[in-house]
This record gives C-alpha cells, structure tokens and sequence, in this order.
C-alpha cells in the first residue's frame, strides 16, 4: 500500500495540518505490469483520515483503477498522475494551466 499525504506547514508557526490522504492498493498485475485500487480518503484532518482509512470498509470520496501500470519503468509520481486522473481530479476539458 502506498499512502500519500497533503500537509500544510505553517511558515508562521511551524504547525502541520493533515488536508488530504489518498490510498494506492496493489490489487495484481505482473512484476512488470501493475494493477492498483486508488481511493481518496473522507476527511480533513489526520483524525478523521485515520478513521476513514482504518474503518471496515474504508470511507472514500472517490475510488479509482490503473491497469498495466509499468512500476519498474516508471517512477512513482507517475503513479500518483494517474491515480489522481482516474478519480477524475485535475484539468478539466478546456481548462489549461500556466506554469
């Protein structure tokens, strides 16, 4: 299992504050080739994260599949990519972004 956390660190007074968890779970594949379960955790702070993550079924807002994900060839940000993707987060169609 892979976990994946967004924190805030406070520049003012070095505080941190859990906003985000996302769950990436092996589900099969081959060496080369994996299949992943992706679920964003419901919550907004590291309690109530870790009693979605932790509850029988776990509590998700949205849950998502990769299939065929090369895991020896590509690094793990790309996995975390397409996770965000195949829940449907990110660009919307005709929305670009500068950078």
């Amino acid at each position: 299992m892979i976990v994946v956390r967004v924190e805030l660190h406070s520049a003012i007074t070095g505080e941190q504050t859990e906003l985000a968890r996302m769950v990436i779970d092996n589900i099969g594949g081959t060496t080369q080739l994996g299949d992943y379960r992706v679920r964003t955790m419901r919550g907004r702070s590291s309690k109530s994260l870790d009693k979605a993550m932790f509850a029988n079924p776990p509590t998700a807002t949205r849950e998502g599949r990769i299939y065929k994900h090369p895991r020896l060839r590509e690094h793990v940000w790309n996995l975390v990519a397409k996770a965000l993707s195949a829940m449907n987060y990110g660009e919307s169609k005709g929305m670009k972004y500068d950078l």
